[in-house]
């Protein structure tokens, strides 16, 4: 039966889910969705650059890509041949907290897919060709999203003034050297210790039978081992004092400022203010810097607001592209005002109310699909620890006042907590 959609403020019902642990720890979670004759399956791992060190950084990002090299029982590149024979298709993602791998397929082939994972959780395929192929990618993708990237290059300077301490300094994707430098034990020891069942989650929605699936999931994941006990994550972070300021030289058509304050973890309760803050300044056409920077003094072609939740506390980002000719004094200085007044004087209620209903649309979006359901749980437990809390933010987004994002944005966007990094047009010395 389809899923209903809620009330305003209203919790998604999730009791549906079978929810079990595999005597190996492997965690699984698997909800029936009839609406369609589809599936989605989708495997969290609990690592990312957060859990990664010195000399070793990116190691994250480059096992998601080793992870499609081939195991025992499906050779190199045949997981997504395999699937695309039965009608799916993949991908996967690493962030600073998580990696993720998803399929999504029709029903028909859900054993197919129990078997692939499966396979390459058991037994993946790790050697020194495969290594330098997905090493050399790797290096390929740093240099266009990062090394020739205005954002790229800004976001990277930004997190290493933020945080002087805490693993988030660094970029997901690493620093250069240290990919060039990740070694194949390095790799295999990467494995036995975040791939194992006892570091993962597999979440299945869709046109299934749970009971069905459980037995399938334990038939093919059960005699996997369970892996060693994960390090812990040195997750301290000094207080910063005052403002931290950066400039970067790179050939550019006009100037762009990006500003970073160090927000709230996702599972304070805060993290709920933040998102509504975060759309009244910087989401859409009628957010503040849109109409003040882009459409009210013409300033800058683009201006928006980045924040995601994170285990520990993330990076609230105020990303200004100027236009040519601009000062980045001046933009700075109204995009500064512009989150000063949203600090005095919190949100108008016109603007409280569009937030709720932007940020209710994108929760309805994600759970009003078999691929967007299980994402939502999955992060939800992770960063959260608990995937029924994926139908609960609709109710805490009602509970957030003007008040209460006022004091979000007097709170963790303070002028003395300020990180901003200035890119100025011209090659670097």
């Amino acid at each position: 039966m389809a899923r209903q959609t809620p009330p305003p403020g209203r919790a998604v019902d999730l009791a549906g889910v079978l929810a079990l642990t595999l005597p190996n720890g492997l965690r699984v979670r698997l909800l029936r969705e009839a609406g369609s004759p589809t599936v989605s399956y989708t495997t969290v791992f609990q690592v990312g650059s957060r859990n990664e060190r010195p000399g070793a950084t990116g190691i994250s990002h480059l096992f998601e890509h080793m992870m499609f090299n081939g195991a025992a029982r499906y050779g190199p590149k045949a997981f997504d041949r395999v699937l695309e024979a039965r009608g799916g298709h993949s991908n996967a993602f690493t962030s600073n907290d998580l990696t993720v791998y998803f399929e999504d397929f029709a029903a028909g082939a859900l054993e197919t897919v129990v078997d692939l994972e499966s396979d390459r959780m058991a037994s993946l395929r790790i050697d020194d060709e495969a290594l330098a192929q997905e090493r050399s990618v790797v290096m390929e993708e740093r240099r266009l999203r990062t090394d020739n990237s205005v954002f790229g290059l800004l976001e990277e300077q930004l997190e290493s003034l933020v945080f002087q301490a805490h693993p988030y300094r660094w970029p997901v994707i690493g620093w250069m050297s240290d990919i060039e430098r990740i070694s194949r034990a390095d790799c295999e020891a990467f494995f036995r210790t975040y791939y194992a069942p006892t570091n993962a989650v597999v979440y299945a929605v869709g046109d299934l039978d749970p009971q069905a699936a459980a037995a399938l999931v334990e038939r093919f994941y059960g005699a996997i081992p369970p892996g060693p006990p994960v390090p812990p994550v040195p997750a301290g972070e000094p207080e910063q004092r005052g403002e931290r300021r950066a400039e970067i030289r790179f050939p550019a058509q006009a100037s762009t400022v990006l500003a970073g304050w160090r927000g709230p973890a996702a599972s304070h309760p805060d993290a709920v203010a933040m998102d509504l803050a975060q759309v009244c300044l910087g989401s859409g056409e009628a957010s503040r810097l849109r109409k003040r920077l882009v459409h009210g003094t013409s300033v800058a072609v683009s201006a928006s607001v980045g924040w995601s939740w994170r285990i520990d506390p993330g990076v609230v980002l105020a990303y200004v592209e100027l236009a040519p000719g601009v000062k980045p004094a001046r933009a700075e200085k109204l995009l500064l005002d512009e989150v000063a007044r949203l600090a005095a004087d919190g949100p108008t209620a016109w603007e409280l109310r569009r937030a709720r209903a932007l940020l209710r649309s994108g929760v309805l979006h994600d759970l009003g699909t078999h691929h967007g359901l299980a994402q939502a749980m999955g992060h939800a437990e992770a960063l959260l620890g608990d995937w029924r809390e994926a139908g609960r933010v609709l109710e805490r987004y009602a509970e957030v006042s003007a008040a209460d994002v006022r004091r979000v944005a007097a709170t963790y966007l303070a002028p003395e907590l300020r990180s901003v990094v200035t890119l100025v047009p011209g090659a670097a010395r």
